[in-house]
């Protein structure tokens, strides 16, 4: 598996999004991605309780530690690459994260406007 260029979705270089906890489909802190992600885990989102709470209720729960995958559950504040899709239904049922855009990768634009994100990029 080999990673895509690294490119965001503003056409520069892919910002890190979090290696505390450590992110990114290959597990390198960024939103890297390649054609065997399927879920596209290319949107850098930091986690409020209202999306958590979504994720859970959708079935992804990402909030529970599971130390059998090294995996010690997120909370609020901490940065995550969401897959895309998972994103956009957020965004349609209202409870979007806030964007890190210089650490989404472009091929989020493949399912996710850059309006949308745009309109969920932190400040």
């Amino acid at each position: 598996m080999t990673p895509e260029p690294a490119i965001n979705v503003l056409g520069g270089p892919l910002d890190s999004c979090s290696t505390a906890p450590l992110t990114g489909y290959f597990r390198d802190g960024s939103c890297n991605t390649c054609a065997a992600d399927t879920g596209s885990h290319t949107v850098c989102a930091v986690m409020t309780q209202e999306f958590l709470a979504f994720s859970k209720y959708v079935g992804n729960d990402l909030s529970t530690p599971r130390p059998d995958f090294g995996f010690a559950g997120l909370k609020a504040g901490d940065s995550w690459c969401l897959c895309a899709a998972r994103f956009l239904q957020a965004h349609d049922e209202g409870c979007a994260p806030k964007v890190h855009l210089q650490a989404t990768h472009i091929r989020a634009l493949e399912i996710v406007p850059l309006r949308v994100l745009k309109d969920h990029a932190l400040g």
